[in-house]
């Protein structure tokens, strides 16, 4: 489903810094890298071929190799109408080939309609996740769906997460050089979580249970900390241990079986560097 590595390898041994995304769902996006700086799907899917970290090529380059291949013309005139090649056409390939990575069947959806029924944990997880914390009107929920709420699981917005006082990596922040973006990354979706670990724009978590340790007795207060965890005690919101198992017992309804096949793993994963 994705890379395992904590960051993403590319051409001589060189190593990026951050991890790679999953690449499903992405026709609902309009921004694109944890930092958002493509604006569109084809533009995203050309960046990795000419980024020094990863392929270090050239466009040019790319378009040259292909048009000296037995199969590839072929292969373009089959798709287009046209043999010819250029950067245009690799790029709505490419494109092309991610918009059908999607994902909408997993046993939470499946619960949805009645054909599957979730464990009494998974449906305390549920509620969880889907429940505001706040003490004084006497709710007691994990504020999860804040930012993975929808369809989606995931608001498509930046947002920080309070991983670091002082961010070393200033996530979208590069690319507006605004502020409030400092320390700021995409907030991915949860569909599939639980084969996409590590977890966070670094790799920083192995393990669900850390991530929501994480959120609960774990978040730092900078400036930019997005206003749904700043509103929260220090350290995040208080679940019992009993209610974090819960809750990542949820997460993992969220589980494509597609996407869990070995064939699904190495596709996805050969498209994954979407730092």
């Amino acid at each position: 489903m994705s890379d395992r590595r904590r960051f993403s390898q590319g051409v001589q041994g060189r190593v990026g810094q951050r991890q790679s995304m999953p690449l499903f769902n992405l026709a609902w996006k309009s921004k694109y890298f944890w930092d958002g700086r493509a604006r569109s799907l084809r533009e995203q899917a050309l960046m990795p071929i000419q980024d020094h970290v990863e392929m270090d090529e050239s466009l040019d380059n790319i378009v040259q190799k292909l048009k000296a291949d037995a199969h590839y013309p072929q292969r373009f005139q089959a798709a287009f109408g046209s043999g010819s090649i250029s950067a245009e056409t690799i790029g709505l390939a490419l494109e092309s080939f991610l918009l059908v990575q999607t994902s909408h069947d997993s046993k939470f959806d499946r619960s949805l309609l009645g054909e599957e029924t979730l464990s009494a944990e998974e449906q305390r997880g549920m509620e969880l996740f889907f429940t505001e914390y706040d003490p004084r009107r006497e709710q007691f929920g994990a504020d999860c769906f804040h930012c993975h709420g929808g369809a989606h699981f995931t608001s498509f917005g930046f947002a920080n997460n309070g991983l670091d006082n002082d961010p070393k990596d200033p996530g979208r922040f590069r690319v507006t050089q605004s502020m409030t973006d400092m320390g700021t990354f995409a907030i991915p979706s949860l569909r599939n979580v639980q084969l996409t670990a590590p977890y966070m724009h670094d790799g920083r978590f192995q393990t669900l249970e850390a991530v929501v340790q994480h959120y609960t007795s774990g978040v730092k207060r900078p400036e930019a900390l997005d206003p749904n965890l700043a509103k929260h005690p220090n350290g995040g919101v208080p679940l019992s241990g009993a209610d974090q198992r819960a809750l990542v017992a949820f997460l993992c309804t969220l589980t494509d079986p597609k996407f869990a096949s070995e064939s699904s793993n190495e596709v996805v994963a050969a498209q994954n560097l979407a730092r």
